[in-house]
């Protein structure tokens, strides 16, 4: 039996191992970017690599896009051209990036206009879960396109779901953010407290394992600090923009959110000192910025 073949355009910090666990499963994978290193690494892997997005779209029906933003999106599929329809006609679109739900639906639309499918297929996992093939993925769209999409997206993921229609799961991947990165920036404030409070960082972070309140998360952030470091597994920049995704939406829907407004606040405190490419457990020079000067270290 021929292997399936799957375009996918986007090889960042998520893509070159997402890309990788698809090779793995078998997949006859084409890959193209900006970046040739990251291709070589794929090419090395086993995937095929394209002269250009054309290329991609030309080789394969199921095309996955993992790109940084909305910008980055539309000059690949060269929106408001001509060129735009003669790639994503019969073929499926799948849309893995964190925008907003209304360029996501417009999008969908634009596809279906030109003959073709589209997916919005976000997931929830940093870059060592992107290693390990342990992200969740949220998907929406027309059911038999995304059962078609499913098994693609399996291969990456410890476990998919289907949201409904589009923009569906990009909802539901901002309101797993707002919790994720307020989780995040409280562990980072509780460290700061308990170094600036006498607490043995160590200590704690032990207890915190230990508890109820662990989580995979929790107990690697944590040892990142206890480690000093700051290697980005989701980097400050990033989580930073999915923050003001996430307050938007929520502004947008009527919903209260004074956490992740905070947060927000304190990611863009870390990122404007230069910390921008830090993991976003970085934020807690954000904390340490604000302190009033005193005798007892900070972390």
């Amino acid at each position: 039996m021929a292997k399936r073949t799957v375009g996918f355009i986007g090889l960042g910090i998520m893509g070159v191992p997402m890309a990788t666990n698809l090779v793995r499963a078998g997949f006859d994978v084409v890959v193209w970017a900006r970046s040739p290193a990251a291709v070589e690494e794929l090419v090395a892997e086993g995937a095929r690599a394209a002269d250009d997005v054309a290329g991609v779209f030309s080789a394969a029906e199921t095309v996955i896009l993992m790109l940084r933003d909305e910008p980055a999106v539309d000059a690949v599929l060269a929106r408001g051209t001509g060129t735009f329809a003669g790639l994503v006609a019969g073929r499926t679109v799948v849309q893995m990036g964190t925008f907003t739900t209304a360029f996501s639906r417009a999008l969908a639309d634009e596809v279906a206009a030109a003959g073709g499918r589209y997916v919005e297929a976000p997931v929830s996992g940093s870059r060592g879960p992107a290693i390990e093939g342990k992200l969740v993925g949220m998907l929406a769209g027309e059911a038999d396109v995304v059962a078609e999409v499913e098994p693609v997206i399996a291969a990456m993921c410890a476990q998919t779901f289907r949201c409904g229609d589009v923009p569906a799961a990009l909802s539901m991947k901002l309101a797993v953010n707002t919790f994720l990165i307020t989780m995040v920036t409280g562990l980072a404030e509780t460290f700061h407290f308990a170094a600036r409070s006498g607490a043995d960082p160590e200590v704690l972070r032990e207890v915190l394992a230990a508890g109820p309140m662990a989580s995979v998360v929790s107990r690697g952030k944590a040892q990142k600090l206890a480690d000093d470091d700051l290697t980005a597994q989701a980097a400050i920049v990033d989580v930073l923009k999915n923050a003001r995704l996430a307050e938007d939406a929520a502004t947008a829907a009527g919903s209260a959110h004074p956490l992740i407004t905070a947060s927000r606040e304190l990611f863009e405190e870390a990122a404007a000192a230069g910390l921008g490419a830090q993991d976003m457990i970085g934020v807690i020079a954000a904390f340490a910025a604000r302190a009033e000067p005193e005798s007892a270290p900070s972390i």
